[in-house]
C-alpha cells in the first residue's frame, strides 16, 4: 500500500512526467484544442498545470495542518512554459525538503494528513497532464504499469471521498468491482447516497457488484480519469459513474 516510503519513487516519477510534458508542449501550437480537456488550448493546460504546482507550493511552505490562503494568481504570464519551469522547480524543491510523515494538510477526508499525500498528488496530476499532451499530439508513450496502479489505489482510496462531500453524493447504492487483468490487483467500491465511499483493496470476499471494470491497469486508470471508456465495463452506468474522478 502506499505511504510514505513511496516518497522518493513518486518525486522520480514527477520530474520524469513533468520533462516529457514540457517537451511534447514545447512542441505544440499553444492555440491548437486539447480533446481531452474541452474548451483548452496548449495555452491552457500549460497554464493550468503551472497554477496547480503554485497552489501545491503554497501549501508547502506554509506547512500547516489548514488550508493555506491560494497563492495570487498572476494578472499576466508572458511565456506559459516559463511559467511552468519555474513553478515546477519550486515545487519540486519544496517536496523534496518536505519530510513525508510532515503534518500537512491534505483535501480528501480518506488521506492521512501527511506530506506524502502532495508528493504522489504531483505525481499523478503532471502524469496525467503529460497523457492530455501527448495524446494532443498523437505521440502517446504508454503509462507504467506500476504508476497505473498506484494512481488507480489514489483515485479510488483517496479522490473520490473528496468528490464526495454532504452538498454532493453517490446518487446511487451498490457494489463496483474494478479488476486488473493484467495482475492481481483488484478493489470493491461500496458507494451509498450521503456517505463517504468504502473502499477495499484486494477483498477476501467480493459480494454481488451491480458494477465491474476490468481491464490492464494502464486502461482502468485513464477511464478513471475519463480519458478513455472504462475497459469491459458492465452494469448499472450510474455507479461506473460514481468511481470515477472527473
Amino acid at each position: 500500500m502506499a505511504g510514505p516510503q513511496d516518497s522518493p519513487w513518486w518525486l522520480a516519477v514527477a520530474t520524469e512526467q513533468a520533462a516529457a510534458f514540457r517537451q511534447a508542449a514545447q512542441a505544440a501550437d499553444p492555440d491548437l484544442p486539447v480533446p481531452s480537456c474541452p474548451g483548452w488550448r496548449f495555452r491552457e493546460l500549460v497554464l493550468h498545470t503551472a497554477r496547480f504546482l503554485q497552489i501545491v507550493g503554497g501549501q508547502l511552505r506554509t506547512g500547516g495542518a489548514d488550508r493555506a490562503r491560494p497563492v495570487p494568481e498572476p494578472a499576466t504570464v508572458g511565456d506559459p512554459l516559463d511559467w511552468f519551469d519555474q513553478q515546477l522547480h519550486d515545487c519540486l524543491r519544496l517536496l523534496a525538503a518536505c519530510p513525508p510523515n510532515r503534518p500537512l494538510w491534505t483535501f480528501s477526508p480518506a488521506a492521512p494528513s501527511l506530506a506524502w499525500f502532495w508528493h504522489r498528488r504531483v505525481a499523478h496530476e503532471l502524469n496525467l497532464r503529460r497523457w492530455d499532451a501527448q495524446a494532443t499530439l498523437r505521440c502517446l508513450v504508454p503509462a507504467d504499469r506500476a504508476l497505473a496502479v498506484d494512481g488507480i489505489d489514489e483515485v479510488l482510496g483517496t479522490l473520490l471521498a473528496s468528490r464526495y462531500t454532504a452538498a454532493s453524493s453517490p446518487a446511487a447504492t451498490g457494489a463496483v468491482l474494478v479488476s486488473c487483468t493484467d495482475g492481481p490487483e483488484r478493489w470493491l467500491v461500496w458507494l451509498q447516497p450521503g456517505e463517504a465511499p468504502e473502499v477495499v483493496r484486494d477483498p477476501a470476499d467480493i459480494p454481488a457488484a451491480r458494477a465491474t471494470t476490468a481491464g490492464r491497469a494502464t486502461a482502468l486508470y485513464h477511464g478513471l480519469w475519463g480519458r478513455i471508456e472504462l475497459p469491459m465495463a458492465e452494469g448499472d452506468p450510474v455507479l461506473l459513474s460514481g468511481v470515477q474522478a472527473h
